[in-house]
């Protein structure tokens, strides 16, 4: 056998022994990569109900504590019922209660909207008069650092709490992200229904109020719920109640 030949075969077999290796070493960490991908998830919802501060070294046990004892998840339809865990998942909307003890104190939606260069994934969190956020997480998305990938930093999810997602008579009108400081651009009896915008990251602002506007839509008859004080309608069905 020529060198050039032992060459070509010592590579290819090199090769094939390290692509396997990889295979299985990816196969072997999935698992806890996906357990890592769902503590992320349950961290970022924890810090917008406000039971986890967002500076805070937790364990991944202490999280998964926490999520346990505060939040009740759950799915509902188009008109706000719940869907028991039996029923097929298909249409459900996931929701999750913020709970303190037998005390519903608001909820989570997930919001996936579309960003500049890819979805932007998040949670809302909402106050039990089904009126006020709470708290605003990110989680994933592919902005520009510096820029549009500013929604992911504390001052920007600061921004969202305590703003309302309808008016003092009651219509519903979301939150909407301004192009620049409220208090500058917004008008002062809407001042409680905009955020602060980013700097050079006008249609990310753009795309992210787009999408909580639609998801908060599909979730209004859940928020009617809350404003009409019926939440107890969906802790009777909640996992751990």
């Amino acid at each position: 056998m020529s060198s050039n030949l032992r060459s070509l075969t010592y590579a290819a077999v090199l090769c094939i022994v390290c692509s396997l290796l990889l295979t299985a070493a990816s196969s072997g960490l999935q698992p806890s990569q996906e357990r890592n991908v769902l503590i992320d998830r349950h961290r970022n919802i924890l810090v917008a109900a406000g039971r986890l501060p967002d500076d805070a070294r937790a364990s991944a046990a202490d999280i998964e504590a926490l999520y346990a004892s505060h939040i009740r998840p759950l799915r509902v339809d188009a008109v706000g019922r719940i869907i028991p865990s039996s029923e097929p998942a298909e249409g459900a909307l996931p929701l999750y209660l913020i709970v303190e003890g037998d005390q519903i104190e608001g909820y989570i939606v997930p919001i996936d909207a579309k960003g500049l260069w890819g979805p932007i994934n998040a949670y809302l969190a909402l106050d039990d008069d089904g009126a006020t956020v709470k708290g605003f997480t990110v989680y994933r998305h592919a902005e520009t650092p510096g820029l549009g990938g500013e929604i992911e930093k504390k001052w920007f999810r600061e921004n969202w709490s305590g703003k309302k997602i309808v008016t003092r008579q009651g219509k519903f009108v979301s939150v909407g992200v301004a192009k620049g400081r409220v208090e500058d651009i917004i008008a002062k009896d809407k001042h409680e229904h905009y955020v602060d915008g980013i700097s050079g990251a006008t249609l990310t602002g753009k795309y992210l109020a787009s999408g909580i506007r639609d998801t908060l839509g599909r979730y209004e008859p859940v928020a009617v719920k809350f404003r009409k004080n019926l939440a107890h309608e969906l802790a009777g069905a909640a996992p751990g109640h």
